[in-house]
């Protein structure tokens, strides 16, 4: 059996291909997920991934299945944290409701998911904790205060774990993709989208799974001496 691997948010979307990039490459590969029961199945029965339905966002979700899936798989070796919602709206329309279910998602679940396997990754000394930010998270975006935050978040919590656990084999680092042609940005206006695409000097949309190699990439052991990075893949739009 190889390494295992928990994927959050591992069944739609980005998620998906990252799940079945690891699987594909010899990984034993487990997708968290929050909804959408039947999709999860059809996603584990056509990929051959291991799903689990629990919310990120609550530490004592995350202690249970976790332990869970190390009962059942073995030692967890990568974490890729991918959840992540929007819930969108000016500032002065964002309520306290809309902040904390982005932040609990996007952001705390980071903690929650690498507070339950880090002990175990600092006594085997190996482990990967890859976290998804976002574009936005780099240079903020209107009517996105709440989800460019936790995105933000997201690249200081990798910079700081990357520090605690250089010494003890464990790299820790981020990916912010730009616009990625998946389900909720091919949902926007069609006007809107072409807007967006006119910003990207690549001129088009990335794919989920130029997302997913860069994960299947900072998961090798190879990969070694890259930590506490934040790697960018959004066509040029924006260049840090």
């Amino acid at each position: 059996m190889g390494k295992v691997a928990v994927v959050t948010g591992g069944t739609r979307g980005i998620g998906a291909a990252i799940s079945a990039e690891l699987k594909k490459n010899g990984y034993t590969v487990v997708a968290n997920y929050s909804s959408n029961d039947a999709a999860a199945q059809e996603f584990s029965k056509s990929h051959n991934v291991g799903v689990m339905k629990w919310d990120v966002g609550n530490y004592e979700d995350c202690r249970k299945h976790l332990a869970d899936i190390e009962e059942k798989y073995g030692s967890i070796d990568i974490l890729v944290n991918n959840a992540g919602i929007t819930r969108d709206g000016f500032m002065h329309k964002t309520t306290p409701d809309m902040w904390n279910a982005v932040v609990a998602t996007n952001l705390t679940s980071c903690f929650n998911m690498a507070h339950c396997v880090i002990n175990g990754m600092r006594e085997r000394g190996f482990g990967r904790i890859i976290s998804i930010t976002s574009i936005n998270g780099q240079k903020g975006q209107i009517g996105q205060v709440n989800y460019s935050a936790a995105k933000a978040g997201v690249i200081g919590f990798t910079k700081a774990l990357a520090l605690e656990c250089a010494n003890k084999g464990i790299t820790v680092n981020a990916i912010a993709p730009g616009y990625i042609d998946t389900d909720m940005v091919k949902s926007v206006p069609e006007k809107v989208l072409e807007g967006i695409i006119n910003q990207i000097p690549a001129k088009r949309l990335g794919t989920a799974e130029e997302v997913a190699f860069i994960v299947n990439f900072l998961a090798d052991e190879k990969a070694g001496f890259i930590t506490g990075s934040t790697i960018t893949a959004n066509g040029g739009q924006h260049m840090v």
